[in-house]
């Protein structure tokens, strides 16, 4: 099976098995009101017009197998568009997700936030069902050669909560449906299945920049 065939299977049994939840909670024990601005983590060119933003869950199946699909638009575009990752766990149904998002968090504080987003998407299913999820991050941590003691302060730090309940608190108030993954370019909410559907939507509005 090749690669792209591999990928848009891995979509279709995503979307037909109603793997793209809907969290309908009022929030969880990690996850409180918070104004305050989310943390970003951009790659491709921080100032360009046109930007992709994905509000996500690492432990969301959907979003793992939209993961590769994402990793192809951005190599593709980096030069023209920013991507930005935002946190959405699904914390009700997704028992590690929060832990997994303070994870790339924590790396991130050591500049490794996409290395660690990479590792957590490629081994989601090592970890989304275990009762420790913390110390397989914390090896992920020392195969990216971070500071571990770092590491482990910063991934229980009140900081690294707070960072990711602003990035929920900012979905909510955008009145997004609550589901993962959802993207927006441009501030506006796309519907997307392949690679192919991120290239004529970017293609259009590079396009409408460029004229």
């Amino acid at each position: 099976m090749n690669k792209r065939l591999w990928i848009i299977t891995c979509l279709v049994i995503a979307l037909f098995a109603g793997i793209i939840w809907a969290d309908g909670s009022k929030g969880s024990p990690e996850i409180s009101p918070d104004t305050g601005a989310p943390v970003t983590h951009i790659i491709g060119k921080p100032d360009a017009e046109v930007r992709l933003v994905e509000y996500s869950d690492f432990q969301c199946p959907a979003c793992g197998a939209y993961y590769p699909v994402v990793e192809q638009v951005v190599e593709k575009y980096r030069d023209q568009i920013s991507f930005e990752y935002r946190h959405y766990p699904l914390t009700t149904i997704h028992q590690n997700a929060f832990a997994a998002a303070r994870a790339s968090e924590a790396a991130g504080k050591q500049d490794k936030f996409w290395e660690m987003y990479r590792l957590l998407f490629a081994n989601q299913s090592v970890w989304e069902s275990s009762n420790n999820a913390q110390s397989v991050f914390e090896d992920y941590a020392k195969q990216l050669q971070l500071d571990t003691s770092k590491f482990q302060a910063d991934f229980a730090s009140n900081e690294t909560g707070a960072a990711i309940n602003a990035s929920i608190a900012e979905f909510n108030r955008r009145g997004l449906a609550k589901s993962t993954p959802t993207f927006l370019l441009n501030d506006k909410k796309i519907e997307v299945r392949s690679s192919e559907d991120f290239s004529k939507l970017i293609d259009k509005e590079l396009q409408q920049i460029n004229r």
